[in-house]
Parts: structure tokens; sequence; C-alpha cells
């Protein structure tokens, strides 16, 4: 129950900042800000994801094939720093893309034996909540 609460917590943010960027009526603050945070935000969110696989990769380090998890493991953090360099809107609907990506990919991990059953569904809706509202924002991003 906890990495659910948890992870549905960790959304937030994410809608949080998406809806302020692209609803010129809700900005508290400069647009620029709201998108530094949300896009700074994404990018450690998807390098924590990296860090997952990274964990599971040192749980079974016994496994003779488990060169090929860790360096699997840092692709979410480098694909995400690089995208951070793109201009807007396209920066977030590439880290947007990349989040939805991720989710279907680590729920490979459960038939591998890498992660437990639940982590699959969690890691599909969390994947969704989180590159939907990057993809809410790219597409309401007003270019200023």
């Amino acid at each position: 129950m906890a990495p659910l609460v948890l992870g549905l917590a960790g959304l937030i943010p994410f809608w949080v900042l998406a809806i302020a960027l692209a609803q010129t009526g809700l900005r508290p603050w400069d647009s620029e800000a709201l998108d530094s945070a949300l896009v700074t935000y994404a990018a450690v969110i998807l390098s924590f994801l990296g860090g997952i696989r990274w964990g599971l990769a040192v749980a079974r380090s016994d496994r003779e094939d488990a060169a090929l998890p860790y360096i699997i493991s840092i692709v979410p953090s480098l694909a995400a720093w690089g995208l951070l360099v793109l201009p807007e809107p396209l920066r977030l609907a590439c880290l947007g893309i990349l989040a939805l990506l991720l989710g279907p990919i680590d729920r490979r991990l459960v038939p591998a034996g890498y992660a437990p059953p639940w982590f699959g569904q969690l890691r599909l809706i969390l994947s969704c909540g989180a590159g939907l509202a990057l993809l809410y924002a790219a597409v309401g991003w007003h270019g200023r």
C-alpha cells in the first residue's frame, strides 16, 4: 500500500506544475520558474526510475546476465538529462514520452523475475500519470 500512496503523491507535483503552466490564470510565479520546476522534477523522477532498476540488479547480482540490467538502469537518467537542452514545448513532450515508455518497459521486470508482482501495475499507473501531465503541459504551453 505504501508504494501506491507514495507513488500517487509523487504525481502531485507533475499535475500541479503542468496545470499551472497550461492554464494562464493559474500562474502564481512566472512561467520560466514553473517550467524549470516541472522539467527538473521530471528529470529527477526519471533518474529515480533508473535507480530502481539499479537496485533490482544489485538484488540479483548473482546472475550471470546482470551486466545488461546495470547498463539499462543508467539510460533513463542520461536520456532525461540530454532532453533538458531541448527547447519548449519539445522538451516537455519528449520527457512525457520517455515517462510513458518506461511504464511498459518496467512492467517487463515482473515476468523476468526482477520485480515483485505488484510492481508492474504500479509502474504503468505512475508512468501514465507522469507522462500525461508532461504532455498536457507541452500541449498547453503558450510559447512564453
